[in-house]
């Protein structure tokens, strides 16, 4: 860009010409207005700007300077330009040792760009002519006499016109060559400067001139006035309570309003219109009073800006109406999620109630599921299907009460918390909100946040909460919260109290294969920049990647598989090494991601006694784990590993008395003395992750008979259950959890607890229908459909008819006491 020149360095003179060609490079200006009869001083330091001028001098030496209409913009463009400007001859040119130049251009007359030809390196543009228009009259006679006599007085008054400029002045006696001289030597706008070139009739320029001379000289008067005003006021050391009062008494003059007071009337016309409740408005008052008379230099100044604003922009009456049409909801519900038939009745109840009775107390809905299962995409639904505002917040790992209650207004920096915030960003006082990861809140010094998340759960204290920042009550009785979480144990029992729960389970193959069809293939094909005329995943190969490349309660590293594939062949395309349509079969997955991640290992690992398959829950979902139970000679200890809990070491030890007990009953062949004379290793192998809970009990106990009787556990089974001294079989928890591991797992026979045979009301029909459930009472029954058959408990053991693949077995009941119910 061009600035005004200064330091020193070789010159060169070059001589004035005036004559126009037809086009002419167009040097940009910033913050500068040449006029015609004058000489301008430039600074050249950009490059384009600096081969410009290098170029002129080797050529006819002429320009057109125009100044730029931003003078930020570094590198003006055609449009980034005034359309009139001057052209000129460089008349001198020094180049200094930065490598920069300073030129002084005789400005020749004014001219009008038309368009321009070149753009690179710089602008060189079409020119016209723009001459004065020149009406002798006694008019421009007066007016050329009032604007050099007013130029007179203010080259008196002011210290950076020099004395000369005022003989200059008097000389002139051409109107057009005086309106040039005092436009270039006024300190006025650059708009107001280029406004003055642009005008080609003298009279009225010299009529704009002497508008701006006569406000200049208005102003120096002004100053003078006040410097008079406050110089009685001025002590030694107050120059800076000097110049605010300068400042302030030119507002007056002008009659413009501090900047304070236009804050304070600002704010007050916000919490007019905000239309808040008494109590609100009441504090808003309060709170404006001080802002009103406090220093802008005041640390509380700021501090209560902030409160103001902070009160006006939450939605104290604001609300969104619900649409509460059940059918358009379950068309909502179905579009967006598969199956999941309890939970949307569930919804759909809740959406009901409130179409009924629309003041009803909102349910606080808490769902639990393994990751991956859509909880929060449920959440959005149901804002979809109600027309609310949808706001997630997400409480993972927050361990200070703050987070939720906020911060008083004591704190540096201090702020509202999460929940106030999530209501000023929806703009609604009704908006679904969704806070996930309840279970993974935490408690420290700080404070504990789930006892804050008490009153903001709780519809009976609701209504008024209040945050610490705002210290006002505002209601959340009309918020529809819903919480999320992996397992309820976690949650406090108060908070816990407080919520409906509705459990969401994994998913099976079927449904899996019926999610990824409908929503993560449509999804990931567009995601990828592909359409499903490039790409079609067949059934065979969507059930590799769910059997072989994932295993996963959810879809989430489903739809990531899927994912990668896809990004895999939108390369192809991309390369042009493929223009067909890409059909993606079992054999092109195993191209694209390799060999599959997850292989069949039950048979495998339980092929040898002593090994069994049990089933465990986990945050996840359910899965699968091994039992393995070793002998050497010894005393009959028990030696536990893999990173086991008390409770599970409790079960090994009970699994482990029981044998003892009935070892007769294993067979002829086994040996009364055999824990006397050996010691027992039991082991659950991935040792780094820690194991607890009594569900393994009938895993552990089944080992060690496999062990003993060197009888091999069944390949396409495994178990869960709790294990008594006397053998009874006790229920567990997240049996359909468990089931569906085992369905991952490719394990076809699961024996579980009778007890737990009501579970079955919750479990898919096609997981009922692939697979085969044994119900038992006691131990024995156990190894009677666990163990191989071959040598050992007589078939009286094996009592009852299995029912699978949509039946359920019906064991009699076996020895070991009576049957828990």
């Amino acid at each position: 860009m061009i600035q005004i020149p200064h330091g020193e360095g070789e010159a060169q003179e070059v001589a004035v010409q005036t004559r126009l060609p037809e086009a002419l490079p167009v040097l940009p200006l910033k913050d500068s207005v040449p006029f015609p009869d004058t000489l301008t001083p430039l600074a050249v330091g950009q490059e384009r700007s600096v081969k410009l001028v290098n170029d002129v001098l080797a050529g006819n030496r002429m320009l057109v300077m125009v100044a730029s209409r931003d003078g930020e913009i570094e590198s003006p463009e055609p449009e980034d330009l005034y359309e009139v400007g001057v052209a000129g001859t460089v008349a001198r040119m020094v180049k200094v040792p930065d490598g920069t130049l300073r030129i002084l251009v005789h400005g020749a007359q004014r001219v009008r760009l038309l368009d321009f030809v070149q753009r690179q390196p710089y602008l060189v543009s079409r020119i016209e002519e723009a001459p004065d228009e020149v009406a002798p009259s006694a008019e421009l006679e007066g007016l050329f006499r009032s604007v050099q006599n007013t130029f007179v007085r203010i080259i008196e008054e002011v210290p950076y016109l020099p004395e000369e400029l005022q003989i200059a002045v008097t000389n002139l006696e051409d109107p057009a060559e005086l309106a040039h001289m005092i436009a270039g030597a006024l300190r006025i706008k650059t708009e107001e400067r280029q406004e003055l070139l642009e005008e080609l009739s003298v009279a009225k320029r010299l009529r704009r001139l002497s508008e701006l001379l006569a406000r200049e000289l208005e102003l120096i008067s002004i100053g003078s006035k006040i410097q008079s005003q406050v110089a009685s006021e001025m002590e030694k050391g107050q120059r800076e309570f000097f110049l605010r009062q300068q400042l302030k008494a030119i507002q007056d003059e002008l009659g413009d309003v501090d900047d304070q007071e236009a804050d304070a009337a600002e704010l007050r016309e916000q919490v007019e219109q905000a239309n808040l409740p008494e109590h609100a408005r009441k504090q808003a008052e309060r709170e404006l009073q001080r802002f009103e008379r406090l220093p802008p230099q005041s640390a509380e100044h700021g501090v209560i800006r902030t409160y103001l604003e902070w009160i006006v922009s939450l939605p104290w009456s604001q609300s969104t109406e619900d649409h509460l049409d059940l059918k358009e909801a379950r068309k909502t519900l179905d579009r967006d999620h598969y199956d999941m038939e309890k939970v949307k009745d569930r919804i759909l109840e809740f959406l009901a109630v409130r179409k009924l009775k629309p003041d009803a107390r909102s349910s606080i809905l808490c769902f639990v599921g393994p990751p991956g299962v859509g909880k929060t995409s449920l959440g959005k639904s149901i804002a979809a299907s109600m027309g609310r505002q949808f706001e997630r917040i997400s409480v993972g790992g927050v361990r200070d009460e703050s987070e939720i209650r906020g911060h008083r207004r004591t704190y540096i920096g201090a702020m509202p918390g999460t929940i106030i915030r999530a209501l000023r960003d929806a703009g609604s006082s009704n908006p679904i909100v969704m806070i996930d990861e309840i279970d993974k809140m935490g408690a420290d010094f700080r404070g504990d946040p789930s006892s804050a998340m008490l009153e903001v759960l709780d519809p009976e204290q609701n209504s008024t909460f209040r945050d610490h920042y705002l210290d006002l009550p505002f209601d959340l009785s009309k918020v529809l919260f819903i919480t999320t979480a992996n397992q309820l144990e976690p949650i406090p029992a108060p908070l816990r109290d407080r919520m409906e729960v509705i459990q969401l389970a994994g998913y099976t193959e079927q449904e899996k294969l019926e999610i990824a069809k409908r929503y993560l293939v449509p999804r990931q094909v567009g995601h990828n920049g592909l359409v499903p005329s490039k790409i079609e995943f067949t059934d065979e190969a969507l059930k590799l990647l769910i059997e072989g490349y994932t295993r996963e309660a959810g879809v989430r590293n489903l739809e990531r598989e899927i994912g990668a594939v896809c990004r895999k062949v939108a390369r192809e395309y991309a390369e042009g090494r493929r223009r067909s349509k890409r059909t993606v079969r079992p054999k092109q997955v195993t191209e694209l991601l390799g060999k599959r991640i997850f292989q069949p290992e039950v048979g495998r690992r339980t092929g040898e006694p002593g090994v069994a398959t049990g089933l465990a829950w986990t945050p996840a979902g359910g899965d699968v784990l091994f039992v393995e139970a070793t002998a050497f000679p010894g005393d009959g200890k028990l030696q536990i590993t893999g990173q086991l809990g008390d409770v599970m070491k409790e079960s090994a030890a009970a699994a482990l008395s029981y044998i003892k007990r009935n070892v007769s009953a294993l067979g002829e062949e086994v040996a009364e003395d055999f824990f006397r004379v050996n010691d027992v290793h039991l082991h659950v192998p991935a040792g780094a992750i820690p194991k607890d809970g009594p569900s393994a009990g009938i895993t552990m106990a089944t080992a060690l008979a496999s062990l003993v009787s060197r009888r091999p556990v069944r390949s396409d089974t495994a178990m869960t259950g709790e294990v008594t001294l006397t053998g009874l079989v006790l229920p567990i928890g997240g049996l359909k959890e468990k089931s569906l591991a085992a369905q991952r797992a490719e394990i076809k026979r699961v024996i579980a607890p009778r007890r737990n045979e009501d579970d079955f009301e919750d479990f898919p029909p096609n997981l009922l229908k692939e697979m085969e459930f044994v119900f038992v009472d006691t131990v024995d029954e156990v190894f009677a459909n666990a163990l191989e058959p071959e040598g050992g408990l007589s078939s009286r053991r094996r009592k009852g008819t299995a029912k699978g693949r949509g039946r359920v077995a019906a064991i009699a009941s076996g020895v070991g006491g009576p049957s828990p119910g």
